[in-house]
């Protein structure tokens, strides 16, 4: 099948006295006719492709359902004191929610019911009053996340005629068992900035605003203390933060700042029955840990905790009634540290493996002696341990169960190697393959992100053994831009240093075919979001490294966005990637933009996805980059674009789309194999 050619209509774009040519700009046009017929064109176009893949496809398919259980289920968690636990059924697309009582688990919520008939379903949030009388809870059946709020008589099982739209899908209950708390959104950028109180059996139009954020840079989200004692409002940029309090039961009572914003400083609070912990960033780049007995007039006020490392990350914290937990990260790997609030004394739990993921899992009662969670790696399935914080013992609580009877994880091997960038920047590297692989011959993909100090984490997925078992070496490059090794880490990888983000990834690239961790003409690559932008930036720089390239979602059209405010989240982001009004980030930014340096030359296969409601990446953005990809190219390598009609930023919903997903990127690359 021949495929698709974009037609061109050129279109001027001057800012700062130059001016750029975009001959594809028009396909920003939401529901236009000529839109949706190219998008038709390409997906067919793909669709044809992939037919030759399909016993691939269904043979990848196969193995998930092999490897993974039908009745796939969470860890139990306790909420409100009580347990519950999400479990999935065989021919279901949806987990079913099931509280358990004496050994009995009844059906809670079930999202199957609520997603039948819909192409499109998100269950954002739900949490229950605290009498347990009713749930709270929020859906998007478009993708576009925005959220509708609907309410349960968990008494009557009855569902009431309270709703509300356009939210962020956050609810917070106050202590009365009346009063909601939400956030909506801005109907045209969608951006978080308004927090709205509700009364139940009251109409919408009587809902009280209580906080408006105006400043564009900001969004604003809601919690509720651990304690259950305050609605806290949070407003944060990527720089800057401010915390707003409210008493739970007091709902009339207006928000109180907790500590007015000031320009880079980023804190947040726990509530404890003797005052409030603070983790911030004053004067410390890495967080440090503060107590105050009320709410300070200044950070000065405050009496130091923790200080600040410059060699360990602090990256999240839960306060008990006798503990103050901390989320350690240091030289790239985590723990977490326990205080006793009486004694001071001070423990550790470590894990022994090379690289690993650990972290809290859920923890919702504040006087207790248990501490729930979470550990993997690239070889170990996902487990939840309890440990008992007053005998520093621990045990293992659940772990995810892998089918197949060939798994174990010592049939593979992972390891953390480091490699030295172009400044000389030492960067590591994340590896997972089956024992007994040819390294030197086997195939390799490459993962990155390296954006907003997300640190991609080293997680098991069981997936990802269909790869691992047809002899591919998997990959995480834990490039400039992520919090790996602390806030420094970060701040090299944004702004006017974003090109090292892109270096770094192909520099990795570069040693692990230069030191036979692969073969050097069988590098694969995948990032979706800013990972896409990664993607997009590393196929301009360096073509010749990739032999396929798996762009998501991918955030490629980086001038021309955040030039236009209108877009969802284009002035909040100037303070991760710049703001291009100013001449020297216009330059810089352009430099790099995927979709600006197209060039003339020869591509790798590439594999583009996006969904056609995503409010993160509008979808025009990867449509604009296949039609300009394709018309600049000097070979013929397959140039493949799926747009999902009924998919936000995340992808298809359900368990049926997301494998199906999967197994598509997976053949895309597997196919490459085994067709020479």
């Amino acid at each position: 099948m021949k495929e698709p050619k974009a037609i061109k209509k050129a279109t001027a774009l001057t800012h700062l006295n130059h001016t750029r040519n975009d001959d594809f700009f028009w396909m920003n046009q939401r529901d236009a006719k000529d839109v949706l017929s190219y998008i038709e064109e390409e997906n067919t176009y793909t669709q044809k492709y992939f037919e030759a893949l399909e016993p691939l496809q269904e043979k990848i398919l196969e193995e998930f359902e092999n490897t993974i259980p039908s009745n796939d289920e969470s860890s139990p968690f306790i909420l409100n004191n009580q347990v519950f636990q999400l479990r999935n059924s065989k021919g279901k697309d949806y987990p079913t929610l099931y509280k358990i009582e004496n050994g009995k688990s009844t059906v809670f919520f079930d999202e199957n019911e609520r997603a039948e008939s819909k192409e499109y379903y998100d269950l954002a949030d739900w949490d229950i009053s605290i009498d347990n009388s009713t749930l709270a809870f929020s859906e998007d059946i478009i993708g576009r996340r925005k959220y509708t709020i609907y309410f349960k008589n968990l008494n009557t099982n009855l569902f009431l005629t309270d709703y509300i739209e356009n939210t962020d899908g956050s609810v917070v209950w106050a202590n009365d068992n009346q009063t909601v708390y939400y956030v909506k959104k801005d109907p045209e950028t969608l951006r978080e900035f308004q927090v709205y109180k509700h009364t139940l059996g009251k109409s919408n139009e009587t809902d009280e605003l209580i906080f408006q954020e105006d400043d564009e840079r900001f969004y604003v989200a809601i919690s509720k203390s651990l304690t259950k004692k305050f609605i806290e409002i949070h407003c944060e940029s990527s720089t800057t933060s401010e915390t707003l309090i409210i008493n739970a039961d007091i709902p009339k009572d207006k928000p109180t700042v907790f500590l007015k914003r000031e320009s880079g400083h980023l804190y947040s609070i726990d509530h404890h029955e003797n005052g409030f912990y603070i983790t911030s960033n004053k004067d410390a780049k890495n967080n440090k840990i503060l107590f105050t007995k009320n709410i300070p007039t200044s950070i000065n006020e405050c009496s130091e905790i923790q200080k600040h490392n410059e060699n360990t990350l602090i990256e999240s914290t839960i306060v008990l009634k006798h503990y103050l937990i901390i989320s350690e990260r240091s030289n790239g790997l985590q723990n977490i540290k326990i205080i006793h609030l009486e004694t001071l004394e001070e423990t550790f739990i470590k894990m022994e493996e090379e690289t690993y993921y650990l972290n809290f899992s859920v923890n919702e009662t504040y006087d207790t002696n248990d501490l729930y969670f979470t550990y993997n790696s690239l070889t170990t399935p996902s487990s939840v341990y309890k440990y008992d914080l007053k005998g520093n013992t621990q045990e293992l609580f659940f772990q995810k169960k892998i089918l197949s009877e060939d798994f174990s994880p010592s049939n593979y091997s992972s390891e953390r190697i480091w490699i030295t960038a172009n400044d000389g920047t030492q960067i590591a590297v994340s590896l997972v393959y089956k024992k007994g692989l040819k390294l030197e011959e086997a195939p390799l993909l490459l993962y990155g992100y390296g954006s907003y100090g997300i640190t991609i984490p080293d997680t098991f997925n069981p997936y990802r053994l269909s790869l691992l078992n047809r002899g591919f070496v998997y990959a995480i490059a834990h490039i400039r831009g992520e919090k790996y090794l602390g806030e420094h880490w970060y701040e090299n990888g944004k702004f006017l240093h974003k090109r090292n983000t892109f270096t770094d990834f192909i520099n990795a690239a570069e040693y692990l075919g230069m030191k036979g961790y692969c073969d050097k003409g069988k590098i694969y690559a995948q990032g979706g979001s800013a990972g896409g932008l990664l993607m997009g930036a590393v196929t301009n720089l360096a073509p010749y490294l990739w032999k396929g390239i798996i762009a998501q979602v991918p955030f490629v059209d980086v001038v021309t966005t955040m030039l236009d405010e209108t877009i969802p989240l284009t002035v909040g982001e100037y303070e991760e990637w710049g703001n291009p009004n100013e001449e020297e980030y216009y330059w810089y930014m352009l430099s790099y933009s995927p979709y600006d340096n197209v060039k003339k030359m020869d591509y790798p296969a590439m594999y583009i996805t996006t969904g056609y409601h995503d409010s993160q990446v509008q979808y025009w953005e990867p449509l604009k980059w296949v039609a300009k990809i394709r018309d600049y190219r000097t070979n013929n390598t397959p140039i493949l674009f799926d747009c999902n009609l009924s998919a936000g930023h995340g992808g298809g919903s359900g368990r049926t789309i997301e494998r199906m997903e999967k197994a598509k990127e997976y053949a895309f690359i597997i196919g490459m194999e085994t067709s020479h």
